[in-house]
């Protein structure tokens, strides 16, 4: 994924349809000289659509396109013949898209499945025609309904990566190396702090020709969750990941506090996200001699599975396979 390329954050103005007037009109033929009420109804304004594709992966099309708006529903006419209904405008956009109010935070809609659809703004309906209004007092009503107006919303999508593992971890960690290695894909890789700016996405093939997906999320640093870093930004990816692998490297000055920090950045920015699987990986094995491995074995949490591995090397990787692949398919009667 090309940085330049993955946008996961837009803010667009949409403005779904008005409804069309219904009609007053009656009844004029050449031996119906006072033919009864007639008028159509209007049809209703086009709605604003968001649509899953799974074949998006960015919302880089939204970018540029600032203000959305649907087409009004035209009026009603004569012969209780009712006007057409405004086009509705589809967004497509990737799975995981979330809709939010921008003033309130509030979450409005979600795609999680391809091809399904949801109303973000739905057209004003459109006015019924006098034909609706007769009775047996009133045979010839002269009035009508008009059409309800179109509703006006400012609007954030924001694209929560969808992946079977993510990968935690602090900047330098090793987490693009180990997906460059595990998979195909081809993340920016350097020795300085927040080489990875976009989340990476990659397959990672497993036995059997089975696979799963594994996203390298930025890396986290203390303050996070108030907006430090990269903070929010790529925090939310997190949120849709089914297992969280934490990486650390093998040469951190102290391995259980900084697994503690990461816990609590993201207890900080989503309690529910306690909830979700856990893996740990120590990473780069090759920088530290056997008795180094020793003492962090001795403090690392218990009941946490754990894989010592070195992506340079690949040592452990099939472990680590073998790991996340049993998190993935074990089954809720397994667990407990």
């Amino acid at each position: 994924m090309a940085s330049s390329n993955f946008i996961d954050y837009v803010k667009i103005n949409c403005r779904s349809g008005a409804g069309g007037a219904g009609s007053v009109h009656f009844r004029r033929e050449k031996h119906v000289p006072k033919g009864g009420p007639d008028g159509g109804d209007g049809g209703r304004g086009g709605h604003i659509i968001l649509r899953g594709n799974a074949q998006m992966w960015t919302l880089l099309h939204l970018k540029y396109r600032k203000h959305v708006k649907a087409s009004s529903g035209e009026n009603g006419e004569g012969g209780r013949r009712s006007g057409a209904q405004g086009e509705d405008i589809i967004l497509e956009v990737p799975l995981g898209t979330v809709a939010r109010n921008p003033d309130t935070g509030e979450q409005l809609q979600e795609i999680t499945a391809d091809g399904q659809e949801v109303i973000l703004l739905p057209g004003g309906r459109g006015g019924l025609g006098n034909d609706h209004f007769k009775s047996s007092t009133l045979q010839a009503p002269e009035h009508a309904q008009p059409g309800e107006p179109g509703q006006e919303e400012w609007i954030i999508l924001e694209l929560k990566l969808l992946a079977d593992v993510g990968l935690v971890g602090f900047p330098n960690a090793g987490k693009s190396t180990l997906l460059s290695v595990m998979s195909a894909a081809r993340p920016e890789i350097a020795d300085y702090p927040f080489t990875t700016l976009v989340p990476n996405l990659g397959v990672v093939a497993y036995r059997d020709y089975k696979s799963f997906v594994m996203a390298d999320i930025p890396g986290i640093i203390e303050g996070a969750s108030q907006g430090k870093g990269l903070g929010l930004r790529f925090l939310r990816h997190i949120e849709r990941n089914s297992v969280l692998l934490f990486v650390i490297s093998a040469d951190s000055e102290d391995v259980r506090q900084e697994y503690n920090t990461l816990l609590n950045e993201l207890r900080e920015y989503n309690p529910e996200l306690m909830d979700k699987d856990r893996l740990l990986a120590i990473s780069k094995i090759d920088l530290v001699d056997a008795t180094e491995l020793g003492r962090i074995r001795g403090e690392l949490p218990d009941k946490l599975p754990v894989a010592f591995i070195s992506a340079v090397s690949q040592k452990g990787l099939n472990e680590l396979k073998d790991m996340i692949w049993h998190q993935l398919t074990q089954t809720p009667e397994s667990v407990a």
